[in-house]
């Protein structure tokens, strides 16, 4: 298969939905994306490296802008290929991934080939395994084995945001909080002491707490804790001596993670229970004020995108801000349809994307 990326960015779209790329299964996208970048694109050195694809220009311009989106996508079910829809007068692309977020790579691939003299030098990042878990994620192996291509005044992630710039990102963390007991017969329940029983006094403490919000340049981040796995007991006929709940907290960006897991300590102090925290990313401040960043929130209001929002979420702008770059979430999509069955993305929208983007990488 052969990609056009001169063509319109909705059929660019299109062609990207049509390629499954489950993560972990991203070889036939990437081979296709490389061979484009390198055979219609002028002044881009291509790499690949495993299922990613890496290209940047070199012309000494002021300026760098990383323009970068992830190839894989969930699990296909029952929605590829892609599909055209027209509901209410609009028309929408219908597929997996047509949110999240090959329609943003299809915008920063027609950019790449159809933009001759942008103000700034790009580098266009497609990577692999960001839809699992963090130790495959491809931008966080190119952080470590490539670091030279995160070097940047301002990253551009095309996740999914409505045609709207969503700053930063909230941290998130997983902890396993366990509680013993003494195994017995339920028979003679009470020689034994439930472990299970000793959860209520943390589910007690999760459904009483009280989220913070908090306001950072304009965006406000609304925090969560909450219960996300429960688990214990041996057989029907056991009290059971061990027993745990995993919770998740999402933090706003001004907490680091060893502060977030210090709170998450503080909510159950004083319960007899064990505490591991077993996962965790911090997150992203929006760094609204840098000057590269400035200039593309003003062409965003320009063009009716509306205001600045917080990004509740995890993404990867959160590589890209513990290096220092600004960093903004902005891509074509609503980003509650992500991972559904009946994802679609308004065309209107990749096409106000794709005009947003070529005005701020034009100056025009």
């Amino acid at each position: 298969m052969t990609l056009d990326l001169r063509a319109d960015p909705i059929a660019l779209t299109a062609a990207l939905v049509d390629i499954p790329s489950v993560s972990q299964d991203e070889a036939a996208i990437a081979d296709v994306v490389a061979d484009a970048l390198r055979t219609q694109t002028e002044g881009f050195e291509v790499i690949r490296d495993g299922n990613a694809v890496l290209a940047r220009t070199n012309r000494g311009l002021p300026t760098r802008v990383i323009l970068a989106g992830h190839l894989d996508t969930v699990p296909i079910a029952g929605n590829v290929p892609g599909r055209f829809v027209v509901e209410n007068g609009e028309q929408q692309l219908y597929g997996c991934g047509s949110v999240d977020m090959k329609s943003g790579d299809a915008v920063f691939l027609h950019l790449a080939a159809t933009v001759a003299e942008p103000i700034c030098d790009l580098t266009l990042i497609f990577y692999d395994c960001e839809e699992i878990a963090a130790e495959f994620n491809g931008l966080g192996r190119i952080e470590r084995e490539l670091p030279e291509w995160l070097e940047a005044d301002l990253a551009i992630l095309g996740e999914p945001s409505g045609g709207r710039i969503e700053a930063g990102c909230q941290g998130t963390l997983r902890a396993r909080l366990t509680t013993s007991g003494t195994r017995a017969h339920t028979a003679r329940a009470w020689l034994g002491n439930n472990a299970i029983h000793q959860l209520a006094p943390i589910l007690d403490r999760l459904r009483n707490y009280r989220a913070r919000e908090v306001d950072i340049d304009g965006c406000v981040y609304r925090e969560g804790l909450s219960a996300v796995q429960v688990s214990g007991g041996v057989a029907g006929n056991v009290v059971p001596d061990e027993a745990e709940v995993v919770v998740n907290f999402r933090f706003a960006p001004d907490r680091t993670l060893d502060q977030a897991t210090e709170h998450v300590r503080e909510v159950f102090a004083g319960l007899d229970i064990g505490f591991e925290r077993t996962d965790g990313a911090p997150g992203a401040l929006p760094g609204l004020s840098a000057p590269a960043a400035k200039n593309l929130v003003e062409i965003v209001h320009g063009h009716g995108g509306g205001g600045v929002r917080a990004k509740y979420g995890w993404t990867d702008v959160s590589r890209f801000a513990a290096r220092g770059i600004p960093s903004v979430n902005f891509g074509p999509g609503d980003p509650n349809l992500a991972h559904k069955i009946d994802e679609h993305v308004p065309t209107a929208q990749i096409t106000t994307v794709t005009q947003i983007l070529r005005s701020y990488l034009t100056g025009a």
